[in-house]
């Protein structure tokens, strides 16, 4: 499987930006998609996670901010984010958990997210 993220950027505090993440290759074994994030120095966090079976879940600094959505049908995870903040500034990853994992194994390229104050 491979995973081909888009969207970052920069955004002003308060702005809006929308993530994309398109799996390709072993489509049918991807269990969940999910998005993480990772500011250097600092451990990576879960954003949000989306698993076929249609179980959504956030990380706790999310509070209603953030919404992630499955595409299906172009094998594509969004990531809708509002209400930025400069904290929020990170490189953010998208992932996939394959069947049989525990965990998520696969990851894409980073996307810079840089919200300005």
């Amino acid at each position: 499987v491979q995973l081909q993220a888009s969207g970052g950027g920069l955004v002003q505090d308060g702005g809006s930006l929308r993530l994309s993440c398109t799996a390709s290759g072993d489509i049918a074994s991807i269990t969940a998609l999910g998005w993480y994030r990772q500011v250097p120095g600092k451990q990576r966090e879960m954003v949000a996670t989306a698993t076929t079976s249609g179980f959504v879940g956030y990380g706790g600094f999310v509070k209603d901010r953030f919404t992630i959505t499955r595409d299906a049908a172009k094998n594509t995870v969004y990531l809708q984010m509002n209400s930025l903040k400069p904290e929020d500034t990170a490189v953010y990853y998208c992932a996939a958990k394959m069947r049989g994992d525990s965990d998520y194994t696969i990851w894409g390229q980073g996307t810079q997210v840089t919200v300005s104050s």
